[in-house]
């Protein structure tokens, strides 16, 4: 199968650019405007779309996307409301890669059969979940390639030679290669360890290899960028929503402009990431 996330990555390519991942929550800091914010990503220059999906214990999340999550589900977001946003997205914009990320918990809740041909449906082109190893493949990952959604892999620093063939079994779309060693949003990536590891990765697969974690800026962007076919950035972004907020954490009328304007920056340097 050729998804979206496919030709997203292969038109990237062809431009001699690296992709920019953008990961928001939905939902946060409300339904309306989380949808709003989406629907103005690709226009900042955001090339495939990471949307989380908000869990009560989200363990690999660092601190703001854990407040993400949990401003969104205190405004009411559900994982129906989340397929709801994607399929109201979709109206609008048929060619943007929409992965949605998160935990299996909500899934398993939901019903992964009835999960799987809703989020089809609803225009969902790929999945990262966190929690669930290789091990588990029958469990959600072969469903979803059956069903013509990416399951996309996360390999880490501690990844080794004996473990990465099994990462990449069953992967497609992309592997999501995370930077540092820890929760989300908390170190800044080493441009070189991060090259050598693509290095590292490229001799075992032909999938594109997006790097996150750890990338808030467009001069880390334009770096990682470099090696990466993939800069994914989600703890900045999601910062950005947090301190536009009111007092009472309410959206303002600087809510979606902070994330355009930070997404736009982002883009900026992912474009200029291999210019001579």
């Amino acid at each position: 199968m050729t998804t979206r996330i496919d030709t997203r990555f292969a038109e990237c390519a062809k431009l001699g650019r690296p992709a920019l991942v953008t990961f928001v929550t939905a939902g946060d800091p409300d339904h309306d405007t989380a949808f709003e914010i989406l629907k103005a990503l690709p226009g900042a220059g955001a090339d495939v779309i990471e949307l989380g999906m908000p869990f009560s214990d989200p363990m690999a999340d660092g601190p703001a996307v854990q407040a993400a999550g949990l401003r969104a589900l205190q405004a009411g977001e559900t994982l129906t409301k989340t397929l709801a946003m994607v399929r109201a997205f979709r109206t609008g914009d048929t060619t943007t890669p929409i992965v949605l990320m998160g935990y299996y918990n909500p899934i398993y809740s939901y019903g992964p059969a009835r999960f799987l041909a809703d989020a089809k449906s609803a225009g969902v082109d790929g999945l990262i979940i966190v929690d669930l190893p290789p091990e588990a493949d029958d469990e959600l990952c072969i469903p979803a390639l059956e069903a013509g959604i990416n399951f996309i892999r996360l390999a880490t620093p501690t990844t080794d030679e004996k473990r990465l063939p099994r990462v990449l079994t069953n992967t497609s779309g992309f592997l999501y290669y995370v930077s540092i060693t820890g929760i989300t949003g908390t170190a800044a990536p080493d441009a070189g360890k991060v090259a050598a590891a693509i290095g590292r990765i490229k001799a075992k697969t032909s999938l594109p290899v997006a790097v996150g974690f750890g990338i808030k800026t467009a001069r880390q962007a334009a770096e990682i960028g470099k090696a990466a076919d993939g800069v994914v950035v989600g703890s900045a972004l999601v910062e950005a929503v947090r301190t536009s907020l009111d007092k009472d954490g309410k959206a303002t009328a600087a809510t979606v402009p902070a994330v355009v304007s930070l997404v736009a920056e982002l883009a900026s340097g992912v474009r200029a990431a291999r210019a001579a």
